[in-house]
């Protein structure tokens, strides 16, 4: 998405190079214009080094000849945001004020004005400020409320900027196609716990942020989600439904009982094995070895394969070596439509990452490369591949 940056003179200025980062780090294109004052508080030159474009500063110096900026600007962008939104920048865009880049920028933009204050308490909740919020948003402008803090005043009350990774899933969210309304999905997710005793258990390094991420975003594109996972220390994604589980066989009879969905996707890291004998108090330490016998767990990617009517099912792959020749393999053996698989040999992108770059294998030979980002944009990358190649 390309987004225009507006920032405004106030001390949370500084904020607005953390998003700016942020935007750039999820994706998208950002370029920034700056008020005057904006310049008392912090320099153009991280916005230039952070979005890699120029920052524009000056109605009356044109970056390009050929154009005029505050107009072709706004053709450029999607969105705009301004962030943080002063008292005063406020008061101009609500009376029609265009006396600065950003002012007539805003005038000349045609699409939606996402607006972040950032002010003293008393400001924020002054009759005048509070009229051109409400005009404002009458006009269609979003407002994403200040948060409460302390302020650079000494007070403690409303008026802090939102966090910048606040702003990202607000846009985020009101930017998303709900391409998947109507559409059940149910996703298993993170480890499962194999229990020896009442102190010690089998698991793996899996985090679950991965199956999170397709949670939150089938679940910001308007579908049904069911999450299947053990308590992973993740926020379960808002509209979410929840089957907390600790074993592979917790996993498998969640699954089982809820395979009526359009959609399936395992990525969960299910344990292989499990103990034959789970004891009921600690087991002690003992002179010489111990010895646990494991038995085989439910194949819950198989299980599916086999009784799969009209789901689409995305199985997933995590390995350390010939990545590609375990991915086919698995896709044939599971009777899965896709397996996304990843070489969590690279710590880089391997357990407990907030990254990933995966690769999609599907029934049809199709294969998609998605390079390394966030696992959020990963999740949505998948989504958008299996809603069209899965229901055409």
């Amino acid at each position: 998405m390309k987004i225009l940056l507006g920032v405004t003179g106030g001390i949370a200025a500084y904020k607005a190079i953390d998003l700016t980062s942020k935007l750039v780090q999820n994706g998208h294109e950002v370029r920034v214009i700056m008020t005057e004052s904006a310049e008392q508080f912090v320099t153009p030159l991280p916005f230039q080094a952070l979005s890699r474009n120029p920052v524009y500063t000056d109605i009356f110096h044109e970056q390009n000849p050929a154009e005029i900026q505050h107009i072709s600007l706004g053709d450029w962008a999607d969105i705009m945001i301004i962030a943080p939104l002063t008292a005063s920048t406020l008061g101009k865009i609500a009376h029609g004020i265009s006396d600065n880049m950003l002012c007539a920028t805003v005038l000349a933009f045609k699409k939606q004005i996402y607006l972040a204050p950032a002010m003293n308490s008393n400001m924020y909740e002054n009759i005048a400020v509070q009229t051109n919020i409400d005009t404002l948003k009458k006009r269609g402008f979003k407002f994403i409320e200040p948060g409460e803090g302390f302020l650079a005043c000494g007070y403690v009350a409303k008026g802090r900027m939102s966090e910048p990774l606040d702003i990202m899933q607000y846009i985020t969210e009101d930017n998303i196609e709900k391409d998947l309304t109507g559409m059940n999905v149910l996703i298993t997710a993170g480890p499962t716990i194999e229990t020896i005793d009442p102190v010690r258990y089998l698991t793996n390094r899996s985090s679950g942020k991965m199956g999170y991420s397709l949670a939150q975003a089938a679940s910001l594109r308007g579908a049904n989600v069911t999450l299947v996972s053990t308590d992973v220390g993740l926020q379960v994604p808002s509209g979410v439904r929840h089957i907390k589980i600790e074993s592979a066989q917790d996993m498998f009879n969640a699954v089982k009982d809820n395979m009526e969905q359009h959609i399936i996707i395992k990525a969960a890291a299910v344990a292989d094995y499990t103990p034959s004998e789970t004891y009921e108090q600690k087991l002690k330490k003992q002179d010489g070895d111990l010895t646990l016998t494991l038995k085989r767990t439910e194949d819950i990617l198989k299980y599916i394969g086999e009784h799969k009517t009209s789901q689409f099912v995305v199985g997933f792959a995590a390995e350390t070596e010939h990545v590609e020749k375990y991915a086919r393999g698995k896709l044939i053996k599971k009777n899965a439509d896709v397996i996304v698989a990843n070489n969590v040999g690279d710590k880089s992108i391997g357990f407990k990452s907030n990254d990933n770059a995966v690769t999609m294998y599907f029934k049809n030979g199709t294969q998609i490369d998605i390079p390394k980002q966030s696992k959020l944009n990963i999740a949505h990358e998948i989504l958008s591949h299996v809603k069209e190649k899965g229901f055409k």
